[in-house]
């Protein structure tokens, strides 16, 4: 199974693919579409958009995950973020690939057993699940988190012959 990851932000988004082959952890690639921040806003969801486009085309992953919007003080910045978002499910949804989505809180637990960790404890737990040589930036080590997030989560439910219910999108 190969699952692509997606860290949304309206001037930087992160993506990474890992893949799961009999029970172990596979990087493939991560990276970040810095989207800037003095473009107008549909010309930053135009460029996240063709990015991602062709980081499917390229990788072509069988699940995309893409992290959940947090509770944020401004306003403004969810909107934003919801805006990064939308286009990454559009991107997916084109493609015919299933979204499924995870609160930050369960992304972090799942990769470094505290639903609290910061962002320095998320990185080196990547590196060190993916057995990485260095510590990827920020918002790819986040969209990587979710990516294995996601692999653990569907392998437990295949373990226990079961569904859980996942907040999905499928085509």
């Amino acid at each position: 199974m190969r699952v692509l990851g997606i860290d949304p932000g309206s001037h930087i988004t992160g993506y990474g693919i890992v893949d799961s082959d009999k029970g172990k952890l596979l990087h493939v690639s991560d990276g970040s579409i810095v989207a800037g921040s003095k473009k107008n806003l549909a010309l930053r969801l135009n460029s996240i958009f063709d990015s991602i486009q062709k980081v499917i085309g390229e990788f072509k992953p069988d699940d995309v995950v893409i992290e959940e919007i947090f509770y944020a003080k401004n306003a403004r910045s969810a909107i934003m973020l919801g805006h990064a978002r939308g286009v990454a499910i559009l991107c997916a949804a084109q493609q015919g690939l299933p979204v499924f989505e995870y609160s930050p809180m369960k992304i972090k637990q799942s990769v470094v057993g505290y639903g609290n960790a910061t962002k320095d404890q998320v990185q080196k737990m990547v590196k060190a699940l993916l057995k990485l040589n260095s510590i990827s930036k920020p918002d790819a080590s986040d969209a990587l988190a979710a990516a294995i997030c996601h692999i653990h989560h569907k392998g437990r439910q295949e373990a226990r012959g079961n569904r859980q219910q996942v907040k999905s999108y499928s085509p």
